[in-house]
């Protein structure tokens, strides 16, 4: 029975502790059987889906209601969720994946941002966060400061970048002044930022600073 397995190999508390990828074809199946019966654990019954037919888990998605209850312990509420949990996967993989930007310049970065970054009277902080194509994987909102500044922290900056397991960022920010300019302050924590970056295996590839219509690459003024 799974509550004989030890804690951390039984299958929901691997599904937290580790993640879903670290769970077996069997185990996945466990998880949305929820219960095993009398004579049989919820992996058991899971082998026992797996094992219908030479083809495995891809047969699973030509099953109806009444071949997966002809598994003994699989009833009806068992089997309604194994074909609503395989419809959903057959619509996912179905839909078109979205096209996502690619980065290759600071001109490109800045063009994202300009018109909506330029005229704020706030300081803002956003970082881009990029696969390892230098694809944008999400635009993270970190801070909203005042007229002069906004207050960053590493935890805030790669909390998300570390969560979506993200290759490398691209810090930005604006400055309500209009000058693009970067302030001590701006470099001082560029560097501390790119410092907390190689610690986590995540690479700050540039600083941009947003004015009226202009920008400021750190990059390219070889402060990052």
């Amino acid at each position: 029975m799974i509550k004989e397995l030890p804690i951390e190999e039984r299958p929901r508390e691997k599904l937290f502790s580790k993640g879903e990828s670290h769970l077996s074809n069997a185990e996945l199946l466990a998880v949305l059987i929820g219960s095993g019966t009398r004579d049989n654990s919820a992996i058991m019954l899971a082998n026992n889906l797996l094992a219908m037919d030479a083809k495995g888990i891809l047969f699973l998605a030509e099953c109806a209601h009444e071949e997966l209850m002809g598994i003994k312990g699989i009833g009806r509420a068992k089997a309604s969720r194994l074909v609503c949990a395989i419809e959903l996967g057959k619509r996912i993989a179905s839909q078109p994946r979205e096209r996502r930007i690619s980065i290759g310049s600071p001109g490109e970065v800045s063009e994202l941002f300009m018109e909506d970054m330029r005229y704020l009277r706030k300081e803002i902080f956003k970082v881009l966060l990029l696969n390892t194509k230098n694809e944008v994987i999400m635009i993270d909102d970190v801070s909203v400061g005042n007229l002069n500044s906004a207050i960053v922290h590493p935890r805030e900056v790669f909390n998300n970048a570390v969560r979506k397991s993200a290759a490398s960022v691209i810090l930005v920010h604006n400055h309500p002044s209009g000058n693009p300019k970067p302030s001590r302050e701006d470099i001082d924590l560029t560097a501390r930022l790119a410092e907390a970056g190689k610690i986590l295996g995540i690479e700050v590839l540039d600083h941009l600073i947003i004015g009226d219509g202009n920008f400021v690459s750190l990059k390219d003024k070889m402060l990052v």
